[in-house]
């Protein structure tokens, strides 16, 4: 079952739910708005010839930041990481689901290709996957609303919520736009 505006703002209140920031507007229907932070991850083509999923390929991007009042750039095609403004924590009977915001998919702005799922027990800033499939450069500015979450409440709580230890959650805590950590995937391991 989604959460409504109601028990959205219940769960909110008791602390079960955590948007931190919470903006003043930002609880719709059934959803709560988010907002795009400061700092970046944008790929640097030309530090390695391929991605190799077994290793570390944190340099593959660098961080830079948008500035209060210059947007950030994002050319067709391109594609970079990005972060939550806010602090998002779940607690282990609730699911989120991260979506973007329709004013912004009109334009060609998808915010996330395949990480829209957050798992019970999450803490933490959500690492965006910002991709411009329009034909024109799209403006990107500090703390713009960037996204939505909806929230689902699982049957039973989770038994191993997100950080859990043994699950290998690779992500729990993080606070900018982090870098993927396939390569710590036991299934890529070398024999």
């Amino acid at each position: 079952m989604v959460l409504s505006d109601h028990t959205i703002k219940e769960e909110l209140a008791s602390g079960r739910i955590v948007v931190d920031p919470l903006g003043e507007d930002s609880v719709q229907p059934a959803s709560v708005d988010v907002h795009l932070d400061r700092k970046l991850r944008v790929f640097r083509n030309s530090r390695r010839p391929y991605i190799d999923l077994r290793e570390d390929m944190t340099d593959l991007t660098e961080v830079v930041e948008i500035a209060d009042e210059v947007p950030f750039i994002l050319h067709p095609g391109e594609f970079v990481l990005a972060s939550t403004y806010e602090n998002i924590e779940l607690p282990v009977d609730l699911v989120a689901r991260l979506e973007g915001k329709s004013s912004l998919g009109r334009i060609g702005l998808l915010i996330h290709s395949t990480a829209g799922y957050v798992d019970p027990g999450w803490k933490g800033h959500l690492t965006l996957e910002l991709s411009n499939v329009a034909n024109l450069p799209i403006t990107l500015y500090f703390r713009m609303k960037i996204g939505q979450l909806s929230y689902l409440r699982l049957s039973t709580p989770a038994d191993n919520p997100y950080g859990s230890p043994g699950l290998g959650s690779k992500y729990q805590g993080q606070t900018e736009p982090t870098a993927s950590r396939a390569y710590q995937d036991v299934s890529l391991r070398r024999p």
